[in-house]
């Protein structure tokens, strides 16, 4: 009883997988120019950015360089300007701040990309599913006999082929797309982690530097 259900569903064709796909395919579209719009927003030139902010925070410009940051929506920025904006409470606690912005940050740039590496190593397999289902079709329709039952065969052969071929082509990009844009986020963090130490070294020295000396005539004044 539960093969001829199985075995009924199965007639139903392949078509029905490829709307699936088709679904799948805009929707994967979609993800892959939102992320690059996204990322492409907030690109930066991480070396010149580092410059400007050790030449400011050399200055000891602290708001000059935050403004710096804040005009930027990169990773990047946004992580040490989070750190910057407490960095009188010293390089510890600016270090345990930025590594919980970088955290965030990281969420929102994978944002999407599971379900587009989701898409790229799964619609193969929808793919091979219209494929059997069609591949039953025909030998279902082969059973028949006859001169129509052949072209039926070839249909549902036709069909299955098909769905195949639209599996690996809705794959294909997603799985580039995937890789492609997790380097774009691995990159960012390497930078958001050169931004960070370059802010961390600058608060390390200032907190590190032993207070000025006396004068020597305030000493001897001072001597009993």
């Amino acid at each position: 009883m539960l093969t001829q259900f199985l075995l009924r569903f199965a007639l139903i064709g392949a078509e029905w997988v490829l709307w699936v796909l088709v679904i799948l395919s805009l929707i994967d579209s979609f993800i892959m120019l939102e992320r690059f719009i996204f990322y492409w927003t907030r690109r930066v030139d991480v070396h010149e950015l580092r410059l400007k902010l050790d030449r400011l925070i050399d200055k000891g410009q602290w708001t000059q360089a935050q403004e710096l940051l804040d005009a930027n929506p990169s990773m990047e920025a946004r992580v040490v300007l989070f750190g910057m904006r407490k960095w009188e409470h010293g390089p510890e606690a600016v270090e345990d701040l930025m590594h919980g912005a970088l955290a965030t940050e990281r969420q929102r740039y994978d944002r999407s990309l599971g379900f587009l590496g989701t898409i790229g190593n799964n619609a193969p397999f929808i793919g091979l599913f219209g494929t059997v289902l069609g591949i039953i079709g025909a030998f279902a329709n082969l059973g028949k006999g006859g001169d129509e039952a052949a072209k039926q065969v070839m249909h549902a052969i036709s069909e299955a082929l098909v769905a195949t071929g639209v599996g690996l082509i809705v794959a294909i990009p997603a799985v580039i797309a995937f890789n492609f844009y997790k380097a774009r986020v691995k990159n960012s963090v390497a930078n958001t982690e050169l931004l960070s130490r370059t802010l961390l070294s600058h608060l390390r020295a200032h907190h590190g530097a032993e207070p000025a000396a006396e004068p020597a005539e305030a000493q001897q004044d001072g001597e009993v």
